[in-house]
């Protein structure tokens, strides 16, 4: 038993994941590091609003790609969105011209839920690999669409989930895995903010669209918008999807026109009787972003980019733990956890960073993204599953046909 606690403490303290790979946990291929190769996968960038922009930006991160096309129906967005990209990159106003551009290898896909879709078909259409923002697409029969066409397609398809490649999740499911907290039943997520969502508009008739994460015609509202990545990253823990879900949603404090929910409260259910509870509001920012995860020894505490882990008292153990800090293993429930280390010595990027890198060097090697139509598949039907319960007060059960 000593020895066997011995090596626990070690496993948390100094088990440190470089960020050069993800290779020890059987990721074969998630590289963190630029590919080799010097050819460029000429991308074009559908939609150069704010996430369109900050795409962009980290374009500059991944030597592989070259932004050479951009389009947004605003012409001040696309005057941005050129401005970032090569001095010869061109503008369009409509998506399909750029899709059927012939210089353009790949699109990145950065605009309102509804658009997802169809905008992702025409790129498929046209030869183009895809990488689309989450939520993958408006609705099941649209996400079950676009598995049999990428399927058939054999080009590369990333779905926007980029927390896929963070190393420290990665460092989470290891943890988990080895067994350090016990046996985990309970998750629960938050992905709180507080604001009422709304942008500024200059003419009256374009509110609805500038505004569109308030209305459910254009997105699945906050699961769609926010609590996606939760939902994602605990199918990636758990290797699952969910089996159910229930809960509740309702417009009880920004009455102002709004019809997608300004809070939502759900519970889902993983294979094993795992539960995982996903709260979404916009009245409070408390540890806006957190994941806690509560296993029968222990807890791990997920916040945007940090972790720790909380020993269960009857569990504790005293001594230092070398390489966290001088930090102790003997904490009780609520006090400061341990740290957990999940990079040493090279510098932590964007997560988006690694995804585009990925997104590159799928294309250049035909590897398959760690963030794909299937993954991106599973988060989608979730939402859409939990949205329903909400909107219903229903059980909403997965269904078989959604095994694609």
């Amino acid at each position: 038993m000593k020895n066997k606690e011995q090596s626990r403490r070690k496993f948390i303290s100094t088990s440190a994941l470089a960020l050069t790979g993800l290779t020890a946990f059987g990721s074969k291929g998630f590289d963190f590091l630029q590919p080799d190769q010097t050819e460029k996968v000429r991308v074009g960038l559908i939609g150069s609003g704010s996430r369109g922009l900050g795409l962009a930006q980290t374009l500059a991160n991944v030597r592989n790609i070259e932004l050479v096309a951009c389009c947004d129906i605003v012409e001040d967005h696309l005057k941005a969105g050129l401005r970032l990209a090569d001095k010869d990159a061109k503008g369009y106003y409509d998506y399909q011209k750029l899709v059927d551009d012939p210089k353009v290898h790949a699109v990145i896909i950065a605009t309102p839920l509804y658009l997802h879709f169809p905008m992702a078909v025409a790129a498929l259409k046209a030869g183009k690999h895809v990488y689309v923002e989450k939520t993958m697409a408006y609705d099941i029969p649209q996400t079950l669409h676009l598995v049999k066409l990428v399927d058939s397609s054999k080009l590369v398809f990333q779905v926007g989930h980029q927390y896929r490649y963070y190393a420290m999740y990665h460092k989470v499911k290891e943890i988990i895995e080895k067994g350090w907290i016990g046996k985990v039943f309970h998750y629960e997520c938050q992905y709180n903010r507080n604001s009422d969502w709304r942008q500024p508009v200059t003419d009256p008739k374009t509110e609805r669209a500038v505004n569109w994460k308030m209305y459910k015609e254009y997105c699945g509202g906050l699961l769609s918008e926010l609590s996606a990545h939760e939902i994602d990253m605990v199918n990636m823990i758990q290797g699952s999807h969910p089996i159910k879900v229930a809960g509740f949603g309702g417009i009880d404090f920004w009455k102002d026109g709004r019809d997608n929910f300004d809070n939502i409260r759900l519970v889902y259910e993983y294979p094993g009787g795992v539960k995982s509870s996903v709260t979404s509001i916009l009245t409070n920012e408390y540890k806006g972003y957190s994941i806690r995860i509560l296993g029968t020894k222990g807890t791990i505490e997920i916040l945007r980019d940090r972790a720790f882990i909380y020993p269960e008292a009857k569990n504790k153990t005293k001594g230092t733990v070398d390489g966290v800090t001088g930090a102790t293993v003997e904490v009780s429930p609520g006090g400061a956890g341990v740290p957990i280390v999940f990079h040493k010595d090279s510098p932590v990027l964007d997560p988006t960073v690694y995804a585009l890198r990925d997104f590159a060097e799928c294309i250049l090697t035909g590897k398959q993204p760690a963030s794909n139509v299937r993954t991106g598949k599973d988060v989608a039907i979730a939402v859409h599953m939990g949205n329903k319960a909400a909107e219903t007060e229903t059980t909403q059960y997965w269904k078989s046909e959604y095994d694609i």
